[in-house]
């Protein structure tokens, strides 16, 4: 198998520093004359202060090199077109100090997302369009989803913001992808039957308001007007305000219905988190499921003291409940076979030398049916319960949000398989049953399943680290990828 594809420069944690505020510095790494880096792997970035090549971008953004680096997939439409992409977008976001991404919503580093996005859109001839929830589509065919006749249109993308410090791969690989796979079918001179779109929805990390999936949620009705409203970041800003400030009228978010009713089918390809692909040695799967999953917020509310002159048993120390609490979630979750993460937290007054009066802390947990997480939660409440009393701690528990099990459908997934396994018939190997797998993680697709035929493919992640930036993908894997989302939207839409 190839090496790990870094894509946007991983290599270097100080290539194209972008922070969140969308402002930039220089920095490359270093790249040898055949556009791969000392270690053989192949450049994601090299660049000098500048506008981004074919992108209005904001002051500061490093352009891409010219020329995209050798490797697979380099040559035809997909090639030069994934890995100029790749370029163009890396630096946006960017950490120079832990080489992560902080694309966080209606921020800096979003509106340069954004403005890329609608560049590669007026590059292909796409009419690009904004919805009401800041929602992003490109669509062949079609002027707008308003010419789109009822479940006719073929929609693919996934969604471009980040996660404190996350990867390159996790949502821009879908996006990229996407317009790749375009590139592909015009190469191979396939005329869509059908209007195609591609869509980036905004806030799906919720790494801003707390919330996963605010644009998919809002336009499928699965998040009130009101509950939006009310979502602020960790600065007290409102997601109106954020929104205002970006230029995007808050008053105009909400449910999208007739948007939706146009879709015929939503196909998003995503990195895998995991690695099961890895272990069964294919490069691209089919999803068949999401796991359930939620987040509840723990307040553990004691007393306010002295580190120095209060006696241990005079205490009411919240930290203490908080951390007994952590060990118990994560011995449920191994009992269970589920997954429980205490991921983020809060502390008041926040001082080394005092004992807090409240810590917060935030419970992310999944499991492969509903049954098994109610009982993993529940446990992870009495255990905290239970250690507040001996503590003298209030402990309160709110469930923040849930997505139950997202069981995709049956006849699109088996359509992707049926298409996937003509298309190998036709190359060199012959055809290989594809892969079907679940998933503990939330995507825009299970948000849209309810009222969408919705399926996901997955490109393999050699480590299956995701949501850092550590993630990775091999380069092969990735233009593996573009061909298979090709091949499905010739399917689904030429035919």
């Amino acid at each position: 198998m190839t090496p790990p594809y870094d894509g946007p420069a991983n290599d270097d944690p100080a290539a194209g520093d972008r922070a969140a505020d969308g402002r930039a510095s220089d920095g490359r790494a270093a790249v040898a004359a055949d556009g791969r880096t000392a270690d053989g792997r192949v450049a994601g970035v090299a660049g000098k202060p500048g506008a981004p090549t074919g992108a209005p971008g904001r002051s500061g953004n490093p352009a891409a090199a010219a020329g995209a680096p050798e490797g697979p997939g380099s040559a035809g439409a997909a090639g030069p077109s994934f890995h100029e992409m790749w370029r163009d977008l890396a630096p946006i976001g960017r950490h120079s100090g832990t080489g992560g991404y902080r694309r966080f919503a209606w921020t800096g580093a979003d509106a340069d997302c954004r403005a890329w996005f609608e560049a590669q859109a007026r590059a292909r001839g796409l009419a690009y369009e904004q919805d009401r929830n800041g929602n992003q589509w490109a669509w062949l065919g079609a002027a707008s989803a308003a010419d789109v006749a009822p479940g006719e249109a073929v929609v693919t993308g996934s969604h471009l913001d980040s996660v404190p410090d996350g990867g390159a791969f996790d949502g821009p690989l879908g996006v990229v992808s996407s317009f790749a796979a375009l590139d592909e079918l015009r190469r191979r001179g396939a005329e869509p039957a059908k209007p195609l779109a591609i869509v980036n929805f905004g806030d799906e990390e919720g790494a801003r308001f707390g919330l996963a999936c605010v644009g998919s949620r809002l336009s499928a009705g699965q998040l009130t007007v009101e509950a939006a409203h009310e979502l602020r970041d960790g600065d007290g800003v409102t997601l109106p305000q954020a929104m205002e400030r970006a230029g995007h009228d808050p008053d105009a978010i909400g449910p999208d219905p007739d948007r939706l009713a146009r879709i015929g089918a939503f196909v998003e390809l995503h990195v895998e988190q995991g690695r099961a692909l890895d272990l069964t040695g294919d490069p691209v799967g089919i999803a068949s499921a999401i796991w359930p999953h939620g987040r509840w917020r723990f307040d553990f509310h004691g007393e306010a003291n002295h580190a120095g002159t209060t006696r241990l048993a005079d205490r009411r120390d919240p930290m203490l409940t908080y951390a007994a609490t952590v060990l118990a979630a994560r011995e449920n979750a191994e009992l269970a076979g589920a997954l429980a993460t205490f991921g983020k937290i809060s502390v008041e007054p926040n001082g080394v030398n005092a004992i807090p009066s409240l810590v917060r802390g935030w419970l992310d947990s999944r499991a492969a049916d509903q049954e098994t997480l109610d009982t993993v939660v529940a446990a992870v409440e009495r255990a905290a319960a239970e250690r507040g009393a001996r503590d003298g701690v209030d402990v309160r528990v709110t469930r923040e949000s849930f997505t139950p099990v997202i069981e995709f459908g049956h006849a699109l997934r088996d359509e992707l398989a049926k298409i996937l396994t003509h298309a190998a018939d036709r190359r060199p190997g012959g055809a290989r049953a594809v892969p079907v797998l679940g998933t503990g993680a939330g995507h825009d697709a299970g948000i849209l399943s309810a009222t969408v035929p919705t399926a996901m493919l997955f490109v393999r992640n050699p480590t299956g680290v995701s949501h850092s930036p550590a993630e990775r993908a091999a380069e092969d894997d990735c233009i593996a990828g573009v061909t298979a989302l090709a091949d499905v939207l010739e399917g689904l839409a030429c035919r």
